[in-house]
């Protein structure tokens, strides 16, 4: 455990994601991290990246692999639930009664129009969410080169993640192997 990692309990879980899950609109990664890391100090940048980068490489949504391993980090099986449930509960609720909305209004321009902004704003905020999460690999070549080549492989070559994450993780781990820490600019 870090200096400033504080052990949440099974109430503190659930109340912190079902927060997340409902404020996080476009997206939750930047929410969750803001949560756990700047608001409740459960992880410094550097635990949160790294334990994200975990979840990214396992099957299923990124942040709901982040909340069942965070919650089971603290608080084991109960934990895990409770974060997994805190964070899916809101927003299904929130999708189906939008989706009830949505289906009876799909067809006016100002609706059509409106979605196609609100596309060009998730983009920016993935790409500001990207920015915050990369922080701790600023000036540590190794970690923006793998960042550099994975990016190359999957948006340039058009690699499928199925076969990009297992290459560049056993690429990533052969590196890290051979480059000693203290050797790592």
């Amino acid at each position: 455990m870090s200096e400033t990692e504080k052990r949440p309990s099974v109430a503190d879980l659930f109340v912190g994601f079902f927060v997340v899950g409902v404020m996080g609109f476009g997206g939750v990664l930047a929410s969750s991290r803001r949560m756990v890391v700047e608001q409740r100090g459960w992880l410094t940048a550097t635990e949160f990246t790294g334990l994200l980068g975990l979840c990214q490489f396992l099957p299923g949504g990124n942040i709901m692999n982040l909340s069942v391993a965070l919650g089971a980090r603290f608080r084991g099986i109960p934990g895990a639930v409770a974060a997994l449930v805190g964070l899916m509960s809101g927003p299904v609720a929130i999708v189906i009664g939008l989706g009830v909305i949505y289906d009876q209004y799909k067809d006016v321009p100002a609706v059509v129009t409106a979605f196609a902004y609100l596309s060009a704003a998730a983009a920016a905020f993935m790409v500001a969410t990207a920015l915050r999460i990369a922080a701790p690999l600023w000036g540590k070549l190794l970690g923006i080169g793998v960042a550099v080549v994975t990016f190359i492989v999957i948006a340039v070559l058009g690699w499928p993640l199925v076969l990009a994450l297992p290459v560049l993780a056993l690429i990533s781990v052969a590196l890290a192997w051979i480059l000693r820490p203290e050797e790592r600019a």
